[in-house]
């Protein structure tokens, strides 16, 4: 990070802010002009506040030349993280599906789905009990009893259950979720994210709607620093001025933050589009460009849905697909 100030290193204002920076345990390098004097910072400058600098009447500039986030930084951890959830790994060449209904509708529903997907080749199967909706007369989950028929649905079809969390005041009821989502919605809810941070669980972060890459791998930094680092991040689809989808999926993210972060990335192709028509070719775009999994809607009867049915494959769809994106994923790994 370097600052650029009004003054000399003489100045009252300069000796102030030099001060408050040592204080912090930074060494500073002291690059001093006609008008203007530069300083560079040596040290972790990851907990330094930007706005707090920019506060000093002093300061002119402040910029970083080196990302905020360190322990999602592939800089400082060079191997790909490989996420086990329960017994099923995502992340460092293993690729998983994870399939499933928007939200938990009843016993029969979660049960039959979940087995139809394990039937079909997905790893993990999904479910919200917790419903995070736009208008407050929509159906909002079946809260507790939700995850109590994922749970009965992960006994009958073998598959470790992921699930969205709204509150940190809700942790007890995720003990034995195997994977704990954050909706799009929840990606900078901080308070949860340091929760999170000190469970030693999975956790699946999805990227906010208006949300930057950085922005989603700071959230991510939330959790990694709280001492979990079982993360997975995931890419849904961004707002955009296009009306044709309900978003627009970012499938440039996959390789930006594969570059960026050690952590494995998933996508999210039906909320991304909105369209069960369009969750084929994306889904096989977001192979092609190294995602390390799927996260799929899958309903029994999507018309009948209570949330999202439109974007959601049907059983026999969702059958039909796998075997496209097996073949185009072991298609891939020859490419390697």
């Amino acid at each position: 990070m370097f600052i650029v100030v009004n003054g000399n290193k003489n100045s009252k204002e300069v000796i102030e802010l030099m001060n408050w920076l040592k204080a912090r345990n930074l060494s500073i390098q002291i690059n001093e002009g006609t008008q203007k004097t530069v300083l560079g910072l040596i040290g972790d400058t990851s907990a330094v506040d930007i706005d707090s600098i920019a506060s000093f009447k002093v300061v002119d500039t402040v910029k970083r030349i080196q990302e905020p986030y360190k322990k999602a930084n592939r800089k400082f951890h060079p191997d790909d993280t490989v996420v086990d959830v329960g017994g099923k790994k995502i992340g460092g060449g293993n690729f998983q599906i994870i399939a499933g209904p928007c939200s938990v509708e009843s016993e029969e529903q979660i049960c039959m789905v979940a087995q139809s997907v394990a039937k079909s080749g997905a790893g993990l199967i999904r479910g919200g009990a917790f419903k995070p909706r736009t208008s407050p007369y929509a159906f909002q989950g079946l809260f507790g009893k939700g995850v109590d028929l994922l749970k009965e649905a992960r006994e009958k079809s073998g598959l470790p259950i992921v699930t969205e969390i709204m509150s940190d005041e809700d942790i007890h009821l995720f003990e034995d979720v195997d994977l704990i989502q954050v909706g799009a919605r929840n990606m900078q809810n901080f308070s949860l994210l340091k929760e999170l941070g000190k469970l030693d669980k999975p956790v699946l972060i999805k990227r906010g709607l208006a949300n930057t890459i950085e922005e989603l791998l700071m959230s991510a930094e939330y959790v990694l620093a709280g001492g979990n680092d079982k993360v997975i991040l995931c890419e849904r689809g961004i707002r955009t001025f296009e009306t044709s989808t309900r978003n627009t999926l970012d499938i440039s993210a996959i390789p930006v933050i594969k570059k960026l972060s050690h952590l494995p990335v998933v996508v999210d192709p039906s909320h991304a589009s909105g369209k069960a028509d369009l969750v084929e070719p994306l889904a096989l775009a977001a192979i092609a460009a190294g995602a390390d999994g799927l996260m799929i809607e899958v309903h029994n009867d999507p018309i009948h849905a209570l949330s999202d049915g439109a974007q959601s494959l049907t059983c026999e769809e969702f059958a039909a697909l796998m075997p496209k994106l097996t073949a185009l994923k072991s298609f891939m790994n020859t490419l390697k």
